[in-house]
């Protein structure tokens, strides 16, 4: 099956140190403002549309495919924080190439949101302002400060969802099209889902290697026990913003994790992706945030 292009523009490729093929969406003129997708069984950067064609008229956007999503690599590897932030890196470099040695806007959904802070904690300077949409981490009062680059991942949990044979299987279970549905209901918080978004799912998934990553984010080995330090490291402004259904409503740790730059907080009547839902309200505060 050839997958067909999630966004539109010039789709590149390009490697950095370790990551292997990383692919991306670029289009537009002006600024660079870099979105970063989250990821699950099913991710890709279909998931930033409606920013990214938002954007287009007014920045040069650059929407990645993380590795073992979209066009990235999908080799049989291990999927971690380290390398996902790795492919951020290499898409900055791509930017700079592009766009300028200036700094860099960014927008991030869910799980995304961990690697572009770890990103932005670690080459601050390449990095101007920072959106996190439904940002994974800050559930419950569990303070997640561990080792440095440490995650909840277990290999024997990995081992076991792998098996010898039936990980193909348990992915292909997770992503029939009506479990996908299913679990975009979850997301949505109820069952107007985006549908282009669905179709698009439903394709990525049926890529060879498509159960690489995911098998790796069901053993927890993508979320960083110490998220909170990487979280509180950050100099930029950052603006949060979340909704009120779905599965990811829990936001009792924001209050005590804030970075050493200004940090402001939206809610908004939807799911875990507003700006698929209410785009005018959520693309309006996007526009003040970035003009800065």
């Amino acid at each position: 099956m050839t997958l067909p292009p999630a966004l539109s523009g010039e789709r590149i490729e390009f490697e950095g140190a370790g990551t292997g093929r990383v692919s991306a969406y670029v289009d537009g003129r002006g600024p660079p403002l870099l979105l970063v997708h989250s990821v699950n069984a099913a991710a890709s950067a279909a998931e930033v549309r409606p920013v990214h064609d938002h954007f287009r008229d007014t920045r040069t956007v650059f929407s990645p495919d993380l590795p073992g999503f979209g066009f990235a690599e999908r080799s049989d590897r291990a999927y971690t924080p380290r390398l996902m932030t790795d492919a951020l890196h290499a898409t900055v470099d791509q930017i700079v190439r592009r766009c300028g040695d200036g700094p860099v806007d960014a927008l991030a959904a869910s799980t995304g949101c961990e690697f572009l802070a770890r990103a932005a904690a670690e080459r601050p300077q390449r990095f101007r302002r920072l959106a996190l949409v439904s940002p994974t981490g800050f559930s419950g009062r569990r303070q997640r400060r561990g080792p440095p680059g440490s995650t909840y991942g277990q290999a024997w949990l990995h081992r076991a969802l792998r098996g010898p044979g039936w990980g193909g299987a348990l992915f292909r279970g997770l992503t029939r099209p009506g479990v996908i549905r299913y679990f975009l209901g979850r997301t949505w918080g109820s069952k107007a889902i985006d549908e282009t978004l669905w179709a698009y799912d439903v394709l990525t998934t049926r890529v060879p290697g498509a159960e690489y990553a995911p098998l790796h984010f069901l053993a927890a080995d993508l979320f960083s026990a110490d998220i909170h330090t990487v979280y509180e490291a950050l100099p930029h402004p950052v603006w949060v913003s979340h909704g009120v259904r779905g599965d990811f409503t829990d936001y009792r740790g924001l209050a005590r994790v804030r970075g050493s730059g200004p940090w402001e907080v939206d809610v908004y009547p939807t799911g875990a992706l507003p700006y698929f839902e209410v785009p005018g309200p959520f693309l309006d505060r996007a526009d003040r945030f970035f003009a800065g």
